[in-house]
């Protein structure tokens, strides 16, 4: 159990400093994605794969997690530049939604 709980913190670690990896270092405009963008892009790519009502649900989950990625850009972004793309996002899922609502 302790080399488990070894190997999980280990592997948390590791995540966490790939996530601070950015360029450049003192004005990142590109960085190593969140968890949020990481379950964005798999959902996205899964939807590709499936069919019917688990279609849907796939999708949602993409919207979802890229309107998180999105809040978390606009709010707690590391400069302007990250800002103004977590706006851009916010905006561009609002405009995906809606046009979703109505085909």
């Amino acid at each position: 159990m302790l080399r488990i709980r070894e190997s999980l913190l280990s592997g948390w670690l590791a995540y966490k400093r790939l996530t601070g990896l950015s360029f450049p270092r003192r004005f990142p405009i590109v960085q190593f994605p969140n968890l949020p963008l990481i379950v964005a892009f798999l959902a996205g790519a899964a939807s590709t794969h499936i069919d019917g009502g688990a279609h849907s649900y796939v999708v949602s989950l993409s919207y979802l997690a890229m309107t998180i990625w999105a809040y978390e850009e606009l709010v707690h972004g590391v400069n302007w530049f990250r800002h103004l793309l977590g706006l851009t996002y916010a905006i561009l899922m609002v405009v995906r939604v809606a046009h979703a609502l109505h085909p």
